[in-house]
Parts: structure tokens; sequence; C-alpha cells
């Protein structure tokens, strides 16, 4: 038969200490209790009940003496036989103190072996009423807490048997006091145990019971065991109460499972549990943490309207999951409601909305209320500092992120090797070396600086080209009990391909072997992308092939550089074949592979088998970007197939494909080339306002094709504006300009261009020296083009035989022919081989040839 326990708390019970414990035996005897409190003069009862009452105020309410267990030898003979004594207690059943009195009696005074039945007998009569639990849990106490005795096996099973042998109502009570007993003594396995036997028998412990137990067991981490009896009780309509949920919740939220912490709460609302707002705000945390914002605000909202206020911590997660979401009109909003509710804004709070700020971009913000913080008192922890300063180092104010970190040390908060890296790759990245050396020392003093922190400055020194600094950091790190790791390797391989010293870098190479490390596709892609910039395309194969030897799968990065460095060295085809090769063992090219090959192929001027990849790259899946149509653009403007060109420009347009500054760049060159500058001015104006910003290749190109139609005006008015958008005018636009203005004698205003690009430090070419010369030679101006010849002497450049034929001719019309025959031996002494015409005038005096000569350009 079995009967249901209400779910009131148990009372509270003081453990009692014990001297000498020994445990029950399997056999039908007990350890002897004593009592010494003071009870009223020992009776010698009978077998007759009414002799053997003892009234209530004869039995302390609580024992409060110490409980000394002995155990008696098995040949002493006992003046009380153990059916004796059950028979007492039998005859007490319905008196149960009298009954617990009548045991303690025969225990102390007639020398009773106590036995396991008559134990049980009396947990039974004692757990019948309310007015002697307290006694039975005490019993069950001192029992649980020995440590010998029967198993809790055996003992389970003789309170079982005793129940069924002496009509006692086998009910849950006692078992609950016995499941409690083992938890307050520690014996967790014991309680499982009881837990199972109690669930078979269809003997379900009281809630608290229950509870107590989950709790202890999700202390102690045995949240599979807790999540098991927790199934058990809910399979058998027993899910317990609004304390038993926020148990489970809170054992799934330690294992990390939040979606099951949410299926216990939707479980419980359906079953009709009567939550409360502590179980909201448990449920609230594990929506959180997933994070599903949606259904915290609704739960949150729920708790409102319920007249709940939640807890900082609710609040605090809610916050904390809208700015993991990137709401942070709603993390404010609830922060409000946080404060409205008369809570201060927390230390979690507060830099959850820092980072929110922050990865919005609104460092400005951050930093407002960092202020705030302080003004209200309270304390940044290092948490805070290393949110604001690593995004100070990402927006590169690097002045503020410092003070930050100067700031912190003085609170006495020590800084982290995550604060001080920010610092220092935001110093390399956008001030100077020398302030990131300088808080890199102070980390190296104060041992906080780590293999990450050395590879940093590692890496930018190796990346620089500054090899010979990398070498002193290495063996500084080396001196400082550091141990390289294979980032630290890699760095060191790159610096040396960086410089060309591929000697070196296998060098590095074979040390990273040796030390056991292994290298991985990154080291391997250095090395090969070394020895393709050498022109080492063997050594850079093989390096490729050890890599594939040593089953290290490609990467798409490296497959590029393979097949980037092949077409730059102008194996187009071999590229192509490796790829196909490549593709064959389950590689998948993507876009940027198949545009190496077709930028080689257009370079090469191979059209159609540019053309042939384009298909190929098509029929596999693969989609050309604007990279793949400005290549073909740029190749069929320089084939002067400028129709094909404006065909693929119009298939980028259907295919929605957004046109970039070079695609438009090389279009507008191909029409100023052709001398239509009237679709080169509209695709000009396009380019303008669909928002992009002209480079200086554009202008060049434009300023070159209003020149080479004499329409100097158009082109200095792009010069212009060039100067006022502040883009900068490079060498090919000068020369342009200064050409057109020479051919139209307009000396003064060339030569103030020529001197506005040497204050640039814009370094003339043997192109802007011929057409300084040339324009010079034309207008009689002899002197100022050998002062040119002789500017060009001082930067050790050789002039070409097309610049000392022009100035011959020049002289020679000028009959200066000693000068014309000076130049002559002059070149000759150079190595210069005169061409026809320089012969024809020194020799045959053909001063139509010299007049056409000085007359051209070189533009």
């Amino acid at each position: 038969m079995k009967s249901s326990l209400n779910s009131s708390p148990l009372p509270s019970i003081r453990r009692l200490s014990f001297l000498n414990p020994k445990f029950l035996s399997s056999q039908t005897q007990f350890p002897k209790p004593h009592l010494e409190s003071s009870l009223s003069e020992n009776p010698n009862p009978s077998t007759n009940s009414s002799q053997s009452v003892t009234s209530k105020s004869d039995f302390p309410e609580k024992a409060t003496s110490k409980i000394e267990f002995h155990e008696n030898l098995f040949g002493r003979d006992s003046e009380l036989t153990q059916t004796k004594v059950i028979s007492t207690l039998l005859s007490h059943r319905s008196e149960p103190n009298s009954a617990l009195k009548h045991f303690i009696w025969a225990e102390k005074e007639r020398g009773f072996l106590k036995g396991v039945d008559a134990f049980c007998v009396l947990l039974h009569i004692l757990t019948g009423f309310e007015e002697t639990h307290v006694r039975a849990q005490i019993l069950l106490n001192q029992y649980a807490s020995g440590d010998s005795g029967p198993s809790q096996q055996v003992f389970f099973d003789r309170l079982v048997d005793c129940a069924k042998r002496f009509d006692f109502e086998l009910e849950s009570r006692v078992f609950s006091y016995l499941l409690n007993s083992y938890v307050r003594a520690n014996r967790i396995k014991y309680a499982i145990d009881c837990f199972d036997r109690m669930i078979e028998l269809e003997l379900y412990p009281c809630v608290t019971c229950m509870n107590i137990l989950l709790v202890e067991l999700v202390r102690r981490k045995m949240i599979v065991n807790a999540r098991e009896l927790y199934d058990k009780m809910v399979l058998r309509g027993m899910g317990g109460d609004r304390a038993t949920l926020r148990v489970m919740m809170h054992a799934c939220l330690k294992e990390g499972q939040p979606n099951k912490a949410e299926e216990y709460f939707r479980q419980a609302r359906a079953r009709g549990i009567e939550l409360d707002a502590a179980s909201h705000g448990v449920a609230i945390q594990a929506v959180c943490s997933k994070p599903n914002l949606r259904l915290a605000l609704e739960l949150l909202k729920e708790m409102r309207e319920m007249g709940w206020v939640p807890s900082v911590g609710t609040f605090t997660s809610v916050i904390k999951a809208c700015v993991k979401q990137g709401n942070m009109v709603e993390a404010l909003r609830i922060k409000d409601e946080m404060v409205s509710c008369g809570n201060s804004i927390n230390l979690v709070v507060a830099t959850s909305l820092m980072k929110g700020y922050c990865v919005q971009g609104n460092l400005e913000s951050a930093l407002d209320l960092f202020n705030i913080i302080i003004e209200d008192g309270l304390s940044p922890k290092k948490v805070m500092y290393a949110v604001l300063i690593e995004y100070c180092c990402h927006n590169g104010n690097m002045e503020k992120a410092y003070e930050l970190y100067v700031q912190m040390k003085n609170m006495d908060i020590l800084p982290d090797v995550f604060i001080v890296n920010n610092l220092v790759r935001g110093f390399l990245k956008y001030r100077s070396l020398e302030d990131a050396c300088k808080l890199f020392d102070e980390a190296v003093e104060c041992s906080v600086a780590n293999v990450f922190l050395y590879n940093n400055i590692l890496s930018w020194l190796c990346g620089e080209g500054k090899v010979s600094e990398a070498c002193s950091l290495w063996d500084k790190m080396l001196y400082n009990g550091v141990v390289p790791n294979l980032v630290s390797y890699n760095s060191m391989i790159h610096g040396y391909c960086r410089i060309g010293n591929m000697e070196r870098a296998h060098n590095v190479f074979l040390e990273l072997l040796e030390r056991g490390l292994k290298p991985n596709v990154f080291t391997y892609s250095i090395l090969i992308k070394g020895y393709f910039r050498k022109g080492d395309i063997k050594r850079a194969l093989d390096v490729f092939n050890d890599m594939v030897a040593a089953k290290i799968t490609p990467t798409e990065f490296t497959v590029n550089i393979v097949i980037d460095g092949l077409c730059k060295a102008g194996c187009t085809s071999e590229a192509s074949d490796r790829l196909n090769k490549i593709v064959e063992r389950g590689f998948v090219p993507g876009c940027m592979s198949y545009n190496n090959i077709i930028d080689g192929f257009i370079k090469e001027g191979a059209m159609n088998s540019a053309l042939a990849v384009y298909r190929e790259m098509r029929e596999g899946g693969v989609s050309p970007n604007v990279v793949t149509y400005t290549s073909f653009v740029n190749g069929f403007c320089k084939s002067n197939q400028i129709d094909l060109a404006l065909q693929m420009w119009n298939d980028m347009k259907k295919k929605g494909i957004k046109l970039d500054v070079t695609a438009y760049c090389a279009l507008i060159d191909g029409f100023c080339k052709r001398r239509d500058m009237g679709t080169a001015r509209k695709l000009f104006s396009e380019f303008l306002e669909v928002g992009l910003s002209p480079s200086t290749a554009v202008y060049s190109s434009m300023i070159w094709g209003f020149q080479n139609l004499n329409n100097m005006e158009a082109a200095l008015d792009l010069h212009k504006k060039m100067i006022s958008e502040g883009i900068p005018c490079d060498l090919k636009a000068y020369t342009t300009l200064i050409d057109g203005l020479l051919k139209r004698g307009e000396l003064q205003v060339a030569t103030d261009l020529y001197s506005e690009m040497l204050q640039k430090k814009i370094v003339p070419d043997i192109k802007t020296y011929t057409v300084l010369i040339n324009g010079l030679c034309n207008k009689g101006q002899l002197e100022n083009a050998r002062k040119i010849l002789e500017d060009m002497n001082k930067r050790s450049m050789t002039p070409s035989v097309h610049i000392y034929s022009t100035l011959i001719a020049g002289n020679f019309k000028e009959g200066n022919l000693q000068e014309a025959f000076r130049l002559h031996d002059e070149m000759l002494d150079r190595g210069l081989v005169p061409d026809d015409i320089t012969y024809d005038i020194l020799v045959n005096g053909k001063f139509e040839g010299a007049n056409a000569l000085v007359g051209t350009s070189c533009a």
C-alpha cells in the first residue's frame, strides 16, 4: 500500500555527535544507543500496555545528548529477546513516545542487543505520528552517518519486510527520511540507490527530499544522475515544484545546455506547475545564453505583467543578449527599465553596453558611459579596460588606449597579455615601432610577455623586411626562456623570403623540423611564394609537391600562389594544366584561380585561350566577378577590339556586377587611345555619378586623350581638378601636359609644370627628358636643352639615341657643327650606335631629316 507525502519542508535536524560509531549488523542485532538526557524514573514495562505508557511530558522534545553505539558480543545472553522487544513496541504502536521510551530503556537498563527488525519497527511507529517525525529523523541520521552495519540495500529491504510482517502501512515518509539522511551523510550513491528502490515500489519521495537530492547532485556536478532522477519522477507524474524546476534549469546551464533548460521550463508550464519570478529569471538566463532574444523579451514582459520585479541578474542577462544580437536600442531600453525598478547600472551591464557601442563603431558613446561609471563611484574592472583598449586600438585612437592603460596600472590592475597584445598591434599599425617596443619591454619586465606577444613584434618586423631586428628579438625570446612556436618560425621564414634570402628561409624551415614542429599549409605557402618571387619556378613547384606528399591539403590561397606565380613567369599554359590536375584530386577552384589564368593569357596576348578558360569557368559553375570582366575589357582594349570590350562591359551591367575603378579605367583608356574622347568623357561622367573616386590612372588617360587631340584646355582643366581634389598627378600626366604645351610653344607654362613636378619629388624618366629636349630644340632653346642633358647625367641616366639625334639635329640647324660632332663622339663613348637619321645629318648634311627629327614628339 502506498501513500504520498505533502511537500512541506523537513524540519531542521541537528546532527548528533557519536562516540565509537558502529553500524547495524545484518543479523537481528543493533548497536546500543544511550540517551543521557534526564528522563523520568525508568519503568519496568510489561506486556500490559497501560502500565508502559509514558506521558508526552516525560520525553524531551529533542534529543540533545550524545548517543554512543556499542557492539555486543554474539555469545552474550540477553535478558530481553528481540521478539519480546518487538512485541512490546507493537503494543505501543499507537503511542510512539512510549514505544521510543521502552526501546531506550530496554537497551540501557536491560542490556538489550538491538536488532535491525526492532529498529525498523520503531521507525515505522515513529513516522506514523507527526509528533515523533523528528525522533525518526534523528535515528536515521545516526544510522546513515555510521561506518559499519548492514548495507543500504539490506536495511531498505528490512524496512519493507517489517512493514509487511507487522501490518504497517507501506508509505514513503520513512524512506524519504532515509533518503535525506544519506544526503546529509554525504553518501550520495546510497541516496541514489534508495531513490531507485523507492521508485520500484512506487514509494515516491516527497518533493522536498527530491529537491535536496537534486541540489546535491548538481552541486557535485553529477548532472547526468540528476537528469535521470528527474526524468523518472516526471514519467510517474511527479514533476516536483517550481524549486525542482529551478534546480534542473540551473543544472542544464551548468552543463551548457540552454535548450534543455528551456524545454524543462515549457514542460513545467504544460504540467500546470505554479511558476514564480525566480523560475522565470532562470528561464530568461537560459534563452539569453542561446541567445533567443525574442523569447527572452517575451518572458521579461510576462514577469512585469505579473507584477514581479526582475532581479538585477535577469535584467543583466537580457541586456547582454541584446548586445550580442547587435540590438543596442533594445539593450538601452532594458537598461532604463532596470534603473526605473530602483537598480543601479552594475559593471557587467556597463561593460556589455560599452562593447555593444564599440562593435557598432560608436567608440565615443562607450567612452562617455565609462566616464559616467567613474563619476558614479564605481571602480572599473580589468575586463572593462580590456574592451575599451581593444576598440581604441582598432579605431587607431592609440593616445586614448594608452591613457586607459596607464589609468588601469595606477589603479593597481595588472594588465594581462591580451591587453598588451592589442596595444602593441595598435602601436605597430598606427604609430611606431618605438612605442610598441617600449610597451613590449614593460611587458617583459613584468613577466607578462608570452610567445604570442613576441610573435606580434616578430611578425611585424619580418613583414617590413627588418630581418636583422627580428633576429635580435628571436635571441631575446630564447634568452628569456620563451619557446618559439610554429607562428614564430613562419614569421622568420616570411622575413627571409621577403628580402629574397631563400637559403636562410630554407635553413629556418629545417630548424623547424628539427624542433619537432610540424609545418602547416601557411609555412609551405610562404616558401612557395618566396621561390616564385626569386624566379626559381622549379624549387617553388618542388616545395608544393613536398607539401602534398606530407598529406597537407593545399588551400585555395596556396593554389592561387602557384597559379599566379606560373602566370607571372609567362607559363600560363602550364598553370592551366596544373590547375586541372589539382581539380582531379578533388580541389574546387574559385574565381581567383581562374582569374589568374585568364589574366595570364591576356597579358600574353592569347585572347582565345583566355576565352576558353572563361567558358570552362562558367561550365564549372563559377560565376565571373568584376576582376574577370575587367581583365577582358583591358585585354580587348589593348588589342584594339573595343567592340568586344563594350560587349563585356554591357554583360557586367546586365548581371548586376558593380563596376569598379579598374574596370572604368580600362575602358576609358581604350577609348582615349582610339581618340574617341566623346565616349571617354561620357564614361568619365558616369564614373563620377555612381560615386566612385577617380584614380590618378583615370585622369592620366583622359589628359593623354585630350592632349593627343591638341585640346590642351581640357587637359589642363583636368589637371586643375586633380589638384583641387587632392588626387596625385603622376609622371605620365605631367609628361603628357609638358609635351602638349611645348608643342604649342608655351615654354613658360611647360617650365612651371616641370618645376611643380620636381617640387613634388617626382623623378623624370627617359620619356620625360625626351619630351623636354624635343620641345626645347624645336624652339631653338639649345642651351636649355643642354642643361636637361646635364641633369640626366647627374641622375646617372643614359640618354637614348633619339635624344642625342635630336640635340645633334638642333645644333646642325643652328649651325653649331662643332657641338653636333662633340655630341656624336659623346654618344659613341657611351656605347650608343647612331641610327640612320643621325648619319644622314652628320655625313650627308640632310637638314630635312634634322628638321623632321626636331619636330618629332615622343609622347
